[in-house]
């Protein structure tokens, strides 16, 4: 019988990425402490004829490097074969086993769960445009659905086709580590990843599992994704300079750089990761979600959706906004965010707002969409362990409007003890962790 309302200690053994700078922790920590951007053109496709012809993509990276068995998991899209990269490295820190029917890890596989922030996987699109072009009937501008389905049906794989499916990428750690437990996916656009750990927390807590695979994947560096936001003006057109394009909070902003990728933390019980000798790295402490309930695009003009996170977050950790020591805000590079993200700043942290350091890795590594939480509370993690905050990239021209303390242009020596970390999505989903160094 489970253990229910047990109210565990919830800590992080073990973190993995993927992402543009890199494909390992530590080279994601010394291209943000270095301010090595992951901005270049676009190869993924064509993209020369689009308002923006950058993004930050994962290049070199190939997954046979990560699992022993690649032929399982030969049809995954982008974000899927990312978070099996990722998923391997954090399992290899937490001293977790993968592809083995008998592991020796301490870990009841119905009590390994996992719980993913995930977005929806490109379509084969080569093969879409062709069913399209092909059964595209110019003179009467309608569909002949007839040599759509002779196409499509000929020629999709179905395999590809079922990896658009959001919850893809949990199936894929399934079945690299075994885990039958709690399984969740969630798809909150930007916050995705940040709920997914938050509410892998609050299972852990219940008793419903004792070890969680938490943390998001996404791509949407493919023609429909850069098309989208180009259409919303929320990418950066600034081609001329792919490299210093995300400036977040600087009065020269003009949108985010679309990013790729995926972050996995191990999420485990006090009580779990005692029993197995597991190396702790920190404690997630506090969680805390709202929404706008405004517009699908833009923050409540107030902030008053992502105060009210930051103020439930500050709640659940059971301390005061001047126990916190260093934020790390979503920071996207969008005018509207940035100057939004500070005004809710301010809000709940009134005076001390302009005293606690605030920074936004996106500066570095773009924006990895549902991915993006969980790869910045990594970032947390590692400022605690090195006493160092990672800086704000690009931030040469300050808004005036905008004045909290951003750490501009330069990662700062001091002590990290307590970190808040936030993601605000479109559709107004808030949400808000915060993590405390493992004493």
């Amino acid at each position: 019988m489970l253990n229910k309302n047990t109210n565990e200690q919830v800590v992080i053994t073990g973190m993995g990425i993927v992402c543009p700078v890199g494909h390992d922790v530590e080279s994601l920590w010394q291209a943000l402490l270095a301010g090595k951007s992951g901005a270049a053109k676009t190869t993924i496709f064509d993209a020369s004829t689009f308002p923006t012809t950058f993004g930050a993509e994962v290049k070199d990276y190939h997954l046979a490097e990560h699992t022993a068995n690649p032929q399982l998991h030969e049809y995954s899209n982008r974000g899927s074969g990312f978070v099996i990269g990722a998923t391997a490295q954090a399992c290899q820190q937490a001293a977790i086993d993968i592809e083995t029917d008998q592991p020796a890890d301490g870990i009841d596989r119905t009590r390994l769960g996992i719980y993913l922030g995930a977005g929806e996987g490109s379509v084969d699109n080569d093969v879409f445009f062709d069913a399209i072009t092909e059964a595209w009937d110019a003179e009467s501008h309608e569909m002949d659905w007839g040599k759509w389905a002779k196409v499509a049906l000929g020629r999709m794989h179905p395999m590809r086709e079922l990896e658009q499916e959001p919850n893809m990428p949990a199936a894929h750690i399934a079945m690299l580590t075994g885990a039958r437990g709690p399984t969740r996916s969630c798809l909150t656009a930007c916050a995705a990843s940040t709920q997914a750990v938050g509410e892998a927390t609050m299972l852990i807590r219940k008793g419903d599992a004792d070890v969680i695979i938490a943390g998001g994947a996404h791509s949407m560096i493919h023609p429909l994704g850069v098309t989208g936001f180009n259409r919303l003006t929320a990418l950066s057109t600034r081609n001329d300079s792919p490299e210093t394009a995300s400036r977040p909070f600087t009065a020269s902003r003009d949108g985010f750089v679309l990013g790729e990728g995926a972050a996995i933390l191990i999420l485990e019980s006090l009580t779990s990761a005692k029993k197995r000798g597991a190396e702790i790295l920190a404690e997630v402490i506090g969680y805390g979600s709202s929404s706008d309930a405004f517009r699908v695009t833009d923050m409540h003009e107030d902030g008053r959706g992502a105060a009210q996170a930051i103020n439930a977050a500050l709640a659940d950790a059971g301390i005061s906004y001047k126990d916190v020591d260093y934020i790390n805000t979503h920071g996207t590079s969008t005018a509207e965010n940035d100057s939004i993200e500070t005004k809710a700043i301010k809000a709940v942290f009134k005076a001390e707002a302009k005293n606690i350091p605030v920074s936004s890795v996106k500066s570095v590594l773009g924006h990895l969409i549902g991915a993006a939480g969980a790869a910045e509370l990594i970032t947390c993690v590692l400022a605690m362990r090195d006493s160092v905050v990672p800086p704000t990239m690009n931030l040469h021209d300050p808004d005036p409007q905008l004045d909290l303390d951003y750490v501009p242009n330069e990662p700062r020596k001091m002590p990290v003890n307590i970190a808040m970390n936030e993601s605000f999505g479109f559709g107004g989903q808030n949400n808000v962790v915060i993590i405390k160094k493992w004493q």
